[in-house]
């Protein structure tokens, strides 16, 4: 299996409530919104979009991505409404090892409603049946409780912090790392 076979036609993933997909430039001011709120961007490893222009070369760098075969996240759409809520992606993929990573962003008024944790847990399924893997893992700043919960309810296990696991924003961080094993 190679990154080609899964992101050379990124399938669409549903869940009861939720349709993932491939972002398209109709998501930008939807996804600008939640990319904007310094509350969504303080656990990620960027910085809040300070204009319409930062979404959009965002969404022309994912464009690529799926353009050129490589990894690159499903939008989220909400199904009751139509809105792009949010991004769910394996942010890393070793086939060799048969390990990936998942990473998350969710528009703040959709928290707390189980939705990521939704999507998360499709995504999981995906990777297991359709990528060959067999582990998959994630990892949030120790501060982010939110995170946390979506990776416990998602049926991951806790297997400990990486100190200083990460340098971004301008300090390094410890992070919680989670796992499930197919």
């Amino acid at each position: 299996m190679k990154v080609k076979d899964i992101y050379g036609q990124l399938p669409t993933l549903e869940t009861e409530r939720l349709i993932m997909r491939k972002i398209t430039m109709k998501d930008a001011e939807d996804m600008y919104a939640y990319a904007s709120d310094s509350e969504v961007s303080r656990f990620v490893t960027w910085e809040p979009h300070r204009s319409l222009s930062d979404t959009k070369d965002f969404i022309q760098f994912v464009l690529q991505n799926y353009e050129d075969n490589k990894i690159a996240p499903w939008g989220i759409e909400y199904k009751d409404n139509g809105e792009f809520i949010g991004t769910i992606d394996f942010v890393s993929w070793h086939l060799n090892h048969q390990i990936a990573e998942i990473g998350y962003v969710l528009a703040p008024q959709y928290w707390g409603n189980g939705m990521i944790t939704e999507a998360a847990k499709k995504v999981i399924e995906f990777g297991f049946e359709n990528m060959n893997l067999v582990r998959i893992q994630a990892r949030c700043f120790v501060d982010n409780l939110g995170s946390e919960r979506v990776m416990q309810k998602s049926g991951m296990s806790f297997e400990g912090i990486l100190r200083k696991g990460m340098f971004v924003k301008g300090k390094h961080e410890d992070l919680k790392l989670y796992s499930i094993i197919k």
